[in-house]
């Protein structure tokens, strides 16, 4: 049976991975600063502030809601988004752990 190169990576380097990839586009930074200032948000409402159309912006609440970024809740016909506190502190976690592996500032290659 194959294997796959990811299954060689430990758990927090794929779940880091994930963070960092959810966190890769600017409509995704964005949605997250949008969301950080308003503490809750309709779909809708976020179309209205970004230059994308309502399909696009829900395929990237989608990116950011299966890195565990976001959180959503149904209410009627929408779905009300919010940043979710357990999965910025998870990012948090896994960023701190990376950045505490990094040389100092003054390291030359």
């Amino acid at each position: 049976m194959a294997t796959h190169k990811r299954e060689e990576f430990t758990a927090e380097e794929q779940e880091l991975a994930a963070v960092a990839k959810a966190l890769g586009h600017p409509a995704r930074v964005a949605i997250v600063r949008l969301l950080a200032r308003r503490r809750a948000c309709v779909c809708g409402e976020l179309v209205l502030e970004l230059p994308l159309s309502q399909s696009t912006v829900s395929q990237h609440l989608k990116e950011l809601k299966a890195a565990g970024l976001v959180q959503g809740e149904v209410d009627g016909p929408r779905v009300c988004y919010c940043l979710s506190p357990t999965g910025w502190a998870r990012a948090r976690q896994l960023l701190d752990g990376l950045l505490a592996e990094l040389p100092a500032a003054d390291y030359a290659c």
